[in-house]
């Protein structure tokens, strides 16, 4: 019996000791080795004045960070940082619509970082890097990389050093769309009484997003504030993300005030062999209308002013959800469930469309 108790308590001391040398181990590597990164690079990052906190806040520009081109043995692009640097500090912002990335440390150390990459450059796999800025705020310090194209980004970071990936969306996700909520800063698209277009597209957008967020596709949308980017770079990224379609999203507006309904736009010289524009076209306008039980306007060939539907050269539409001209329909435009219901159509659109 006395010979068991010693055997049994050997054994709890050997498993105790054991438990400690593994929790050591895991520790050490805790604090030491591969940690996942906070990325933000599934969504465009959003600048607004009307948000109290924002990790988008645009830093100071400052120095240039060097780029050694000269060494590719890694498939990671690969960005050093200073040792007190911890990975839950660091978050990518992916500024899809200027082609960047945005690395930001929370840091008030400007002088520390400043001085750090001017004796460090970073290195590997920078084919996809145009060139780096170094810049500051006075919470964090940001360093701001010019990319060749649209990415999305895998990343690790390890023995002090942020291993960055450039993916491309189509190899990332098997369905990328784009959605172009209409006007933005100074074109307010039809304004009556206050109530602008813009807001209202970039609303219908926003329940978008929520009800997307929660699927298998990948969106990539044109603006998610009151910013209003070019035509050009609106078709733009839904060819460097090779989109499988464009959403554009309007709102109508006439003299006369009795027109309401729903219709869509379509580019009627630019043939898409299968599922190309009139279908795109068709399906939103269907979908839409039945959404919100509303009247269906028709198809419309794309004109000279629907530059983004002229210019794609993926299937593209735009969805005209009503007239802020129409008293009622300014009414529907302004709630929040006729917005949501909006947003299913486009939604039930699109699912539709993968299914042909």
């Amino acid at each position: 019996m006395q010979q068991q108790n010693s055997l049994m308590k050997s054994t709890l001391v050997y498993c105790i000791l054991f438990v400690v040398a593994a929790m050591s181990v895991m520790l050490y590597y805790a604090a030491t080795k591969t940690v996942g990164v906070t990325d933000l690079a599934q969504d465009e990052v959003v600048h607004s004045a009307n948000q109290e906190e924002s990790v988008a806040v645009t830093p100071t520009e400052g120095d240039s960070i060097n780029i050694d081109r000269s060494s590719q043995s890694t498939n990671y692009f690969c960005i050093p940082m200073p040792e007190t640097v911890k990975a839950e500090e660091v978050v990518l912002e992916n500024h899809y619509m200027n082609k960047e990335l945005w690395v930001s440390i929370q840091s008030t150390k400007t002088q520390e970082y400043e001085e750090f990459y001017g004796l460090n450059s970073v290195y590997g796999d920078c084919e996809s890097v145009l060139e780096g800025h170094f810049e500051a705020s006075p919470e964090r310090v940001c360093l701001r990389f010019a990319l060749t194209g649209v990415y999305e980004y895998r990343s690790i970071f390890e023995d002090h050093t942020l291993y960055v990936e450039f993916v491309p969306p189509k190899e990332a996700y098997e369905r990328v769309i784009v959605i172009d909520p209409a006007y933005g800063g100074e074109e307010t698209g039809v304004a009556v009484d206050g109530i602008l277009s813009k807001d209202i597209t970039l609303n219908i957008a926003q329940a978008v997003k929520a009800l997307f967020d929660e699927s298998d596709v990948k969106v990539y949308y044109t603006r998610m504030d009151d910013s209003n980017p070019a035509a050009a770079d609106r078709v733009e990224l839904a060819a460097a993300t090779k989109a499988d379609m464009l959403i554009r999203i309007e709102v109508s507006g006439d003299e006369n005030s009795k027109l309401y309904g729903t219709s869509a736009v379509y580019n009627s010289k630019f043939f898409i062999p299968g599922f190309g524009n009139v279908e795109l076209a068709d399906l939103l306008e269907r979908e839409v209308v039945t959404a919100i039980s509303g009247k269906a306007g028709g198809l419309i060939e794309a004109g000279p002013a629907d530059e983004v539907i002229s210019a794609a050269t993926v299937p593209a539409a735009a969805i005209r959800v009503g007239y802020l001209t129409n008293s009622q329909e300014a009414i529907l435009l302004q709630r929040e469930d006729y917005i949501k219901r909006i947003a299913e159509g486009i939604y039930n659109a699109v699912e539709k469309a993968y299914e042909q």
